[in-house]
């Protein structure tokens, strides 16, 4: 298999296989396919669209394509919030608090920013005594001590 194939394959609007797809994300992670090769095969793609399979294929690929944190020994549902990137955090640092308010717990990890207004961690880091930097086994730790401390049982809505 090789990226030419794989790129040709979407340009003439084929389904592209999971080991496709898998091949794409593996080579570009490694850096064995180039940004003009993943440039032409986003523009296949653009172009002649994707099944839900194919989409399904690249989520999984890219979700695995790094180190995975697996949860599932604390037994109960944790979210996280993830986005492909943009200006302003505009959604994680309101969303994640609000979702957590409610009880549930999230686990979120965060990057640095690449561009000029930085990341999620980078402006968690300006509020003092925040840290951001715990190894994974306090991370662990955390989500699975956490415990809503709230009890609205006896809140009423009123009119105003």
């Amino acid at each position: 298999m090789n990226i030419l194939g794989v790129i040709e394959n979407k340009r003439e609007g084929r389904e592209l296989s999971k080991e496709e797809i898998e091949f794409f994300v593996r080579g570009y992670t490694d850096g064995s396919v180039t940004d003009y090769q993943a440039a032409a095969l986003v523009m296949a793609i653009f172009l002649n669209g994707m099944t839900k399979q194919e989409i399904t294929y690249l989520t999984l690929a890219m979700a695995y394509s790094g180190e995975v944190l697996d949860l599932s020994k604390l037994d109960k549902i944790i979210v996280d919030k993830h986005s492909t990137g943009g200006v302003g955090d505009k959604v994680s640092l309101v969303l994640l608090p609000l979702i957590a308010s409610l009880g549930v717990p999230v686990a979120k990890m965060s990057g640095r920013g690449l561009g000029f207004t930085g990341g999620t961690v980078d402006k968690l880091e300006s509020i003092p005594g925040y840290k951001t930097n715990i190894d994974m086994n306090t991370f662990v730790q955390n989500v699975e001590n956490y415990r809503y401390k709230y009890d609205f049982t006896d809140f009423k809505f009123s009119s105003c």
